[in-house]
């Protein structure tokens, strides 16, 4: 009796794939495109190891959260404002300054805020983990084998000057690795902030000031609370949005496509007969 024919592992396909060496990163990238032509990797393979290649050529000034967006603490601040600060945000790790944003003193865990009894104030210096400064021009990849050495999470960043320039964790630098499948059109790094995909949607920059939208689409949104679009919606919502969360404000139907625990980034917004 014949065994039944043995079909190929992916490692097996892959590699007949690579018989000819690609002699740089982009006939490597080619060559991934053209095993996900032929379906020998899926999509979500093909944007990791396109992201995982990607972190070499970005340096940490490309993905943190810049010091205006920083959520931080004071250590001034009693431990209920601190710890309304952390329910609210739902943030596990907080940089503590002294008396200005740019005297960061320590970090603090929310898991060890919220050990304190209600009602309980103390002086939370004895509680805070060292902060790590990071230059803004760090590869990412070297970030991140330093990040899995230290189990640090989180990272100051300073500029050529030594000033507080934002803050990057761990999953900031992963984010770009596993990527969003939904940034295929490479929409983050576009000059313009509103683009129609090949579906026929409107991809929007979280980032887009309220009067270009407004011209964009012919609303008339106010701008006296909220600056950008992704403003409105968190503003809409009363919260930050998740990743594919959807919102109906006026005649638009707004998609989140990308979105962390600390911004929004990218929105999918449709309206029949919408204004390009």
């Amino acid at each position: 009796m014949k065994s039944p024919p043995r079909h190929p592992s992916l490692l097996e396909r892959l590699s007949a794939l690579l018989t000819r060496e690609p002699e740089d990163r982009e006939q490597l990238v080619a060559v991934l495109h053209s095993a996900f032509g032929r379906n020998l990797l899926d999509a979500d393979a093909l944007s990791i190891i396109e992201g995982a290649l990607a972190v070499s050529d970005m340096q940490v000034r490309d993905v943190m959260v810049p010091r205006a967006q920083m959520q931080v603490i004071s250590i001034g601040d009693t431990t209920a404002a601190m710890t309304a600060k952390a329910i609210e945000t739902a943030h596990s790790r907080f940089p503590v300054t002294g008396e200005n944003r740019d005297d960061v003193i320590g970090i603090l865990l929310a898991k060890d805020l919220l050990r304190l009894h209600a009602g309980e104030d103390v002086d939370v210096r004895d509680m805070l983990r060292p902060a790590i400064f990071i230059p803004d021009s760090k590869r990412l990849n070297v970030l991140l084998r330093e990040f899995r050495a230290s189990r640090n999470h989180m990272a100051i960043v300073v500029d050529e000057y030594g000033g507080v320039a934002g803050l990057v964790t761990i999953e900031d630098v992963l984010e770009q690795i596993v990527g969003d499948i939904e940034d295929e059109y490479d929409f983050d790094e576009a000059a313009d902030n509103i683009l129609l995909d090949q579906a026929g949607h409107y991809r929007v920059k979280a980032a887009t000031e309220i009067a270009d939208f407004n011209a964009a689409f012919g609303t008339r949104f106010s701008d006296e609370e909220f600056d950008t679009v992704g403003g409105m919606v968190i503003h809409h919502l009363g919260r930050l949005p998740k990743r594919g969360e959807i919102v109906q404000i006026g005649d638009l139907r707004i998609q989140v496509l990308r979105a962390d625990s600390r911004r929004v980034h990218t929105l999918l917004v449709d309206r029949p007969q919408a204004a390009a």
